[in-house]
């Protein structure tokens, strides 16, 4: 897999929505996403500020479980 993206808050939601994941709940800056099966995950929701590689990529590979391949076919 290539470096990752940067991504606003914004980007980062619509990509596990696509897979299922619904939006429960914002409690300030933080977003709370959860899928049907069990699996949650919490994104940052900093205004205009870009999500660092390091927090996106624990985000999609250990929270949402979402692989290289399938992230890159929706960036």
């Amino acid at each position: 897999m290539a470096k990752l993206p940067q991504l606003t808050a914004n980007e980062l939601i619509k990509i596990p929505e696509k897979f299922g994941f619904e939006v429960l709940r914002q409690k300030e800056s933080h977003i709370f996403l959860k899928h049907r099966d069990g699996r949650t995950t919490i994104s940052p929701n900093h205004a205009r500020e870009k999500i660092d590689r390091v927090l996106l990529n624990k985000i999609l590979k250990k929270d949402t479980q979402i692989s290289g391949e399938k992230f890159e076919a929706e960036v």
